[in-house]
């Protein structure tokens, strides 16, 4: 820590000034040393994802200037309208992951095929994205995200659909990016911890702020859409009416917390506790959110950090395997006694 003069420039008052900043950059760049066997390939990688989310996080703090909000005109793939923002959301991702020559081929919410980089011929990496999660909340100023989940190609592969369709214990890293009142990142690698990141605009770095992300083992907190409860299986009623009943250790039921959006919802739960929980029920058989891009990097986020995310059979996420790049499912996560809890309904 150092001292440095007040921004009136007089002498005196101080304040201290953090120099020992840990960057992404050079977070990544310490990450690979541990590695003798890395090749940089995938610090390159994060490095052309990071620059996305820049980008992105510039284009959402701009967007009612430049009316950037409002309908583009189209459907994603899965049947979403999609916004302006989506769209450039979507077009910045796939550049990103061209430019970077390390990407195969890259899976997106808003494209019903897998995108196949040919050009990259040494890429040993596969992508998936949902470039803005919750982005019907635009419009409103809620806080939307990017979620992203990377695997490694198979031995001698130059890059096929099978080496994407995979269950979430095969992923090398995971993580999301909530664009709200900061730009938080937070990203995970397989067997390691979780680590929070705070996008400075003044220096244009991600800051490390959250190191070592941990999950309270419980917490009176849940956070689920009860619009759907018409629709909800027995067990997941009599589960959320269980919650709202006082308890008699504490005497008071649990807080209800949803946001509508999957990113927000589920870093508030990383930073508080409690549990997420989008099941699958009589409207949607199979579930809503899709494993790919919002169940499996969420799942490895929240295990890494000490908790437990579920589907609605109650099957561990991370061995879910998608039967196609847009296959759905059922979620819950959150603390670990919390998901224990939830096990507990549907023996």
């Amino acid at each position: 820590m150092v001292s440095a003069y007040t921004s009136n420039g007089s002498e005196g008052e101080t304040e201290k000034i953090n120099t020992n900043i840990v960057t992404l950059t050079r977070f990544l760049t310490e990450e690979q040393v541990k590695h003798k066997e890395a090749t940089g390939d995938f610090t390159l990688l994060c490095h052309a994802l990071q620059f996305s989310f820049k980008s992105i996080a510039y284009y959402i703090r701009r967007a009612t200037l430049v009316n950037l909000t409002g309908l583009a005109g189209s459907s994603n793939t899965t049947g979403d309208d999609q916004k302006k923002l989506d769209v450039i959301s979507n077009d910045l991702f796939i550049e990103a992951m061209r430019s970077s020559g390390k990407c195969a081929l890259l899976v997106s919410e808003e494209e019903e095929e897998v995108i196949y980089f040919k050009d990259a011929k040494d890429a040993r990496y596969a992508v998936a994205c949902d470039p803005i999660d919750g982005s019907s909340n635009l419009d409103a100023g809620v806080s939307v995200g990017t979620i992203f989940a990377i695997h490694k190609l198979a031995e001698g592969s130059t890059g096929t659909k099978e080496d994407i369709l995979k269950p979430g214990t095969e992923l090398v890293a995971a993580g999301f990016t909530m664009y709200g009142a900061s730009a938080q990142l937070v990203i995970t690698m397989k067997g390691g911890s979780v680590n929070g990141f705070t996008l400075d605009n003044g220096v244009g770095e991600f800051i490390l702020t959250h190191p070592d992300m941990r999950l309270p083992k419980k917490r009176s907190i849940y956070s689920v859409n009860e619009g759907n409860s018409l629709y909800w299986e027995d067990n997941v009623k009599e589960y959320f009416n269980s919650l709202k009943e006082a308890k008699e250790e504490g005497g008071k039921p649990y807080s209800a917390r949803y946001i509508g959006s999957m990113v927000a919802d589920a870093y508030r739960t990383l930073l508080y506790g409690g549990v997420f929980a989008y099941p699958a029920d009589k409207k949607s058989p199979k579930g809503k959110l899709r494993i790919l891009y919002e169940c499996a990097p969420m799942a490895m986020v929240f295990e890494n950090a000490g908790g437990q995310a579920v589907d609605s059979q109650m099957r561990r996420l991370m061995e879910v395997v998608p039967e196609h790049i847009h296959d759905k499912s059922g979620i819950f996560m959150g603390s670990w006694d919390e998901i224990e809890k939830v096990k507990s309904f549907h023996k």
